[in-house]
């Protein structure tokens, strides 16, 4: 039962990646910035439905404006789970872009892409980001520079914080979490760590029961006077006690 509802679900996802292609291609060089947000948003909701996910979000959602969100890595799932609450662009590992159909979307959606193990293309991006933050974007980064298991909140890395710190805008916190959606207890099917290919995380995902992801927002940190290390570390202490907050 567990695999034919999975096939079922993977069956409904191929064609909600389709008709985002389609949109992509077709309608989206005819929108300007906000009413692509906009479709882009309801886009990730659908998709999170036709997973079996069930969204809740705690606390104050960013307003329009620059801020860059800082956010705990768990899996492939958390950047659809943040569109589906805060449209935004995100900074992602150079090789999301050559991810069948999800790079092309990445890239719709205005993704910034590093390469991870060079320090050179750090200093560019940053640049980027400053750039998009002293504009009025919103960003996404996952600090922690790769996904975890969810259940500890890694180090973060300090260089991108350096982009909020450049620009002189407010850092919010994130985190992110899934659950089972009877039993509370925290999932593990959704991770993608260590030796999982893309899709046999997303397979398990489809196998798993009706999930919870819980997105919590905590409070703007403004730079005021803070180093990049500083900032991380900060934020990343506020990402650790959102996890823990009821």
């Amino acid at each position: 039962m567990n695999t034919f509802r999975a096939c079922w679900k993977l069956t409904r996802v191929a064609f909600h990646l389709v008709s985002g292609l389609a949109t992509i291609t077709l309608i989206f060089p005819k929108l300007n910035q906000a009413q692509k947000n906009i479709r882009i948003q309801a886009w990730a909701l659908v998709l999170l439905d036709k997973i079996a996910i069930n969204l809740v979000v705690i606390g104050e959602q960013p307003k329009p404006g620059p801020v860059l969100l800082a956010a705990n890595h768990v899996s492939w799932l958390d950047i659809y789970v943040v569109l589906a609450t805060s449209p935004c662009r995100f900074v992602a590992k150079s090789e999301v872009r050559q991810w069948p159909v999800v790079g092309r979307l990445a890239v719709a959606a205005g993704t910034l892409f590093i390469t991870r193990q060079s320090p050179r293309d750090a200093v560019r991006v940053v640049h980027q980001m400053t750039e998009h933050l002293q504009t009025g974007d919103k960003l996404a980064v996952f600090p922690e520079g790769t996904t975890s298991n969810g259940l500890q909140v890694l180090p973060f890395h300090s260089n991108l914080f350096q982009a909020a710190i450049s620009a002189q805008v407010s850092v919010q916190p994130v985190a992110l979490q899934y659950s089972d959606l009877t039993t509370g207890q925290p999932s593990m099917a959704p991770i993608y760590i260590d030796q999982d290919s893309l899709m046999a995380s997303i397979w398990r995902t489809l196998k798993a029961p009706p999930l919870r992801a819980t997105l919590n927002f905590g409070s703007l940190q403004h730079p005021q006077g803070r180093d990049r290390r500083r900032m991380a570390a900060d934020v990343r202490a506020a990402v650790s006690d959102l996890r823990l907050a009821p």
